[in-house]
């Protein structure tokens, strides 16, 4: 039998239906709108086989020069063990350049990474489910235009880089809500449609206490909506998110190279993960 041929081609739109597709074989949410927001702040390469099948994807989400993540890494199942996943890899590298990467991996992606240079830096807690009624808090309210300059000053310092396209991708398609005292705004959140229902994030916050208040903010809006919020363990809210509806159901390891030396997520600020906003 004939070995089939594998090319690796520069990720364009008229490929986004084959990747919903297998994003639906592995079992992940993402609707079509899903891959259109990632493929628009990204870029990447699909693998194609004999020049029709499409049997792999990876993205690159590039923050200014210094930073970006690998996102939406899938082998067709028919493909796997055959050295796909790491030409893939390969590919993202060379599109990142000399860029700080940043990835969440799942149990069978790690070993590739860790080989590939990245390190673990914590653990991703994924929470959902339908939320019940929950009181509004007084502190918050939905953004204004002219807070989408702090806004984004506000994630820069919490994330490390400038994630300035991908937050205005979020506002064309979500609603951002903020956290404000003395007239200044001290944490903002973000809602927008997703897999199932609506995803919660980013969120950045002075503090648990904030972050939980913002995040509270949108459930409130939302009774009985399925809600999806990304955290990291060691913001300390996982447990208050079961407690209101949202249910641990999984995760990830967050891992990033160690080429660069950029930010980690940095004391006063902290940064509750959408799953690196891309799901």
């Amino acid at each position: 039998m004939q070995a089939s041929q594998i090319d690796l081609v520069d990720f364009r739109p008229e490929h986004l239906e084959a990747a919903v597709n297998l994003s639906r074989q592995a079992g992940w949410p993402h609707r079509p709108e899903d891959w259109q927001m990632a493929l628009a702040v990204s870029s990447g390469v699909v693998a194609v086989e004999d020049e029709r099948r499409v049997v792999g994807t990876v993205l690159v989400t590039s923050y200014g020069k210094d930073c970006a993540t690998i996102n939406m890494v899938i082998v067709d199942e028919t493909m796997r063990g055959r050295g796909l996943g790491r030409k893939l890899m390969d590919a993202a590298l060379v599109i990142a350049g000399n860029r700080q990467l940043r990835l969440i991996a799942t149990s069978d992606g790690l070993p590739l990474y860790q080989k590939l240079g990245f390190r673990e830096i914590g653990s991703v807690l994924q929470h959902q489910g339908h939320v019940p009624t929950v009181a509004a808090p007084d502190n918050v309210e939905s953004a204004q235009e002219t807070d989408f300059e702090t806004i984004a000053a506000l994630d820069r310092a919490a994330f490390g880089a400038d994630r300035q396209n991908l937050l205005d991708y979020i506002a064309t398609v979500g609603r951002f809500a903020v956290i404000r005292r003395a007239g200044q705004v001290h944490g903002f959140a973000a809602l927008r449609a997703f897999g199932r229902g609506e995803v919660i994030g980013p969120v950045v916050a002075a503090n648990s206490d904030d972050a939980r208040t913002l995040i509270s903010f949108f459930m409130a809006s939302r009774p009985g909506a399925f809600l999806r919020v990304d955290t990291t363990a060691d913001v300390g809210i996982s447990p208050w998110l079961a407690t209101h509806g949202l249910a641990h159901v999984g995760g990830g390891v967050a891992m990033r190279t160690a080429s660069v030396e950029a930010a980690t997520l940095r004391e006063p600020k902290t940064f509750a993960l959408a799953n690196q906003a891309l799901g």
